[in-house]
């Protein structure tokens, strides 16, 4: 599957639009990583726990989007888009968006 964030494919012809298609996932927030957060950012420094957790949810909403999109039977995901949102004070919600479509090498 090819993805991308531009709006076209260079050396791809789309030849069909699909539609939009999304991978959502809404995550709860550990209190041990939110108490190491806490400290680390007192202290200062990368919070590794949470940049996993972010690189991990952003993996599985990409997965998500990509199954959506072969269900459709698109072979490319244009326009390829995260979002993120606080759902209350300890739920995030992380969704990847893109429109699918079918495409040739030109």
């Amino acid at each position: 599957m090819l993805i991308t964030t531009a709006n076209d494919l260079p050396g791809y012809e789309v030849t069909e639009t699909l539609g939009e298609v999304f991978g959502l996932t809404v995550r709860s927030r550990n209190i041990g990583s939110q108490l190491g957060a806490g400290l680390k950012s007192i202290l200062g420094g990368e919070l590794k726990g949470m940049t996993k957790a972010l690189v991990d949810s952003r993996q599985q909403v990409i997965e998500r989007m990509v199954e959506e999109a072969q269900s459709k039977g698109a072979d490319a995901i244009v326009a390829m888009r995260f979002d993120t949102s606080e759902m209350g004070t300890n739920w995030t919600e992380i969704c990847a968006y893109g429109t699918a479509v079918r495409a040739r090498k030109a």
